[in-house]
C-alpha cells in the first residue's frame, strides 16, 4: 500500500504539471473506485482548474477552482500518473483529459482505492480526524510519548492508526520500530520517554530517507511518471524474513498479528525490552 513517502513522491511529480490545467473531460472506466455516483463526480469536475495539489497522510488532495477538492486515496495498488503512452497503465479506472499535456489517469489493479470530490468543509472534517504529519513540526517526541502513554494497543498497531500519526503504514512502521529497537507487540503505554524519543527520531529518519529514495516499489507502486521507487533495497526488516539483520546478523523473524505481517530482529527488538539500533 502506498504510504507517506510514495504519496509524497507522486505529489511532487504532479506539482509542476497540474496547477493551471483545466479538466476538460472525465471518463470513468470503473465506477467502483468512486465514492459518489459517476455522473455527480464528473459534473463536479468538468471545466474546473487544478489550483494546487498536496499530500495529507496517505491522501492526494487537489484543490479546484470555484471551491472544492478532489481527494484520492490510492488504497493497496492505486497509481495516479501523467503519461502520454497509455500502455504504461495496466488497469485504468478513471481518465482525466486536461487542457494541455498528457492525460491524468487513475490506475488500480485491485481497485481498493477511492476518488471523491468534496466541499472544503467536508474535507476539513476528514482532515481534522487525521493525526499529525510525522515530518512536520507538529509531531514532537514529547507529544508522541504523551499519546502513547494513553494506549494499551501494540505499538505497531498504534502507528498504523491514521488518527495517531498520518501517513505511516506497515512498511515504515516495521522499519522505524527496528531502527528504534522496539518490538512491534510492545504495548504503546510501556514505552519510556527515552524510547519514545528514539521512536520519534526513527520515524522521521525512516520516512525522510524513503522520500529521498522516491518511495518503495515492491510490486505495484510507480510515481506520477510511471517510474518505480528506489527504496526497496534500503529496507532493513520489511520483507526480509530469515535474512540476517544488518545490525547483528540474527535472522529476521516474520509473524502475523492484527491481520498484518510484522518483521523484527529478535535480538535487536526483544519482547519487553528495547535496544537502540541508532
Amino acid at each position: 500500500m502506498p504510504e507517506l513517502p510514495e504519496v509524497e513522491t507522486i505529489v511532487r511529480g504532479l506539482l509542476p504539471m497540474l496547477p493551471g490545467k483545466t479538466i476538460e473531460r472525465i471518463r470513468v472506466l470503473h465506477s467502483d473506485v468512486l465514492r459518489q455516483p459517476s455522473r455527480d463526480f464528473s459534473a463536479r469536475l468538468k471545466g474546473r482548474d487544478f489550483e494546487a495539489v498536496h499530500r495529507r497522510g496517505k491522501n492526494i488532495v487537489a484543490r479546484l477552482s470555484g471551491g472544492g477538492v478532489l481527494v484520492v486515496n490510492l488504497g493497496m495498488s492505486g497509481r495516479l500518473v501523467l503519461v502520454r503512452d497509455e500502455a504504461q497503465t495496466t488497469h485504468p479506472a478513471v481518465r482525466f483529459t486536461l487542457s494541455a499535456g498528457p492525460p491524468l489517469i487513475y490506475d488500480d489493479v485491485r481497485r481498493f482505492g477511492a476518488l471523491e470530490v468534496m466541499d472544503e468543509s467536508e474535507w476539513a472534517v476528514r482532515d481534522h480526524r487525521l493525526g499529525p504529519e510525522p515530518l512536520s513540526s507538529s509531531f514532537t517526541a514529547r507529544g508522541l510519548h504523551a499519546d502513547l502513554s494513553r494506549s494499551v494497543s501494540p505499538i505497531r498497531s498504534w502507528l498504523l492508526d491514521q488518527r495517531r500519526v498520518a501517513g505511516v503504514g506497515n512498511i515504515y512502521a516495521n522499519e522505524a520500530l527496528h531502527l528504534a529497537g522496539i518490538h512491534p507487540q510492545r504495548p504503546a503505554k510501556s514505552l519510556s520517554e527515552h524510547e519514545a524519543r528514539r521512536l520519534h527520531r526513527a520515524i522521521r529518519r525512516t520516512l525522510s530517507s524513503a522520500v529521498d529514495n522516491r518511495g518503495t516499489t515492491l510490486r505495484d507502486y510507480r510515481d506520477s511518471s510511471g517510474i518505480p521507487g528506489n527504496n526497496a533495497s534500503k529496507l532493513l526488516v520489511y520483507g526480509r524474513d530469515q535474512e540476517p539483520c544488518s545490525h547483528c546478523s540474527t535472522r529476521i523473524h516474520r509473524f502475523v498479528f492484527g491481520n498484518r505481517a510484522a518483521f523484527c530482529c529478535p535480538n535487536c527488538q526483544p519482547v519487553g525490552v528495547s535496544s537502540s539500533n541508532g
